[in-house]
């Protein structure tokens, strides 16, 4: 068991399958006693809360945690990681690696994204080269209140920087593939500038479709 001086870490991810803008990374590390209060305040998978709640949620986190890190990885990047046929849960185990590489903690918490979910953690212990204990599961935010609480300080940085999205190119709406308005945003964008913008995924399956549509179109034009 823990002792109270003990740190505990918790990383989770937000925007793994949007088509449009960042994937980010956060860790977030407490003192096993305040894990109480997380649980008290109502802290879970920042997917059952509604945007308000996460925000409010997410100042009490900050506040709380001996220490925040969060890792904003741009479209770009990821375009040209997986150009060289890199897998994303390799790429997100190597940036998770990165975010508990910047804080001290005792044990980790992680949410694998890989299908076996000690493979994942042992992917980032191997990043890291430290003894320190990393527990990989499959859905640790709804298991560990500190799990949560990173996936809450994730999903609030990616949606205020979507916000700053909107104000700059207009309203796509959530960026994920099944949109229907982020699907004409960028049918509607290729078709005006014969190529995406930069915040756009252009390895994504559903970028290629629609680039692959708009040079069909214009070769019948």
């Amino acid at each position: 068991m823990l002792g109270l001086t003990q740190q505990i870490a918790g990383v989770d991810e937000a925007g793994r399958g949007p088509v449009i803008g960042p994937l980010v990374i956060a860790g977030v590390v407490i003192e096993p006693a305040h894990e109480d209060a997380l649980i008290e305040w109502g802290v879970r998978d920042s997917k059952d809360l509604t945007p308000s709640r996460r925000d409010m949620l997410e100042q009490r986190i900050c506040q709380l945690a001996t220490n925040v890190e969060v890792l904003e990885i741009s479209a770009k990047v990821i375009d040209t990681e997986r150009q060289k046929k890199r897998s994303l849960n390799v790429l997100e185990a190597e940036w998770m690696a990165q975010v508990l590489s910047r804080l001290k903690w005792d044990i980790a918490y992680v949410d694998a994204s890989d299908v076996n979910a000690e493979r994942y953690g042992r992917m980032i212990a191997a990043q890291l080269k430290m003894p320190n204990k990393i527990i990989s599961e499959h859905k640790a935010d709804s298991a560990y209140p500190v799990v949560a609480a990173a996936s809450i300080v994730a999903k609030v940085r990616r949606d205020r920087r979507i916000r700053e999205f909107h104000q700059r190119y207009g309203d796509f709406g959530s960026g994920y593939p099944n949109d229907p308005k982020t699907r004409r945003f960028l049918a509607d964008w290729i078709r005006t500038h014969n190529t995406f913008p930069d915040i756009v995924r252009q390895t994504w399956e559903t970028a290629r479709n629609i680039r692959a549509a708009n040079r069909q179109r214009t070769l019948k034009d």
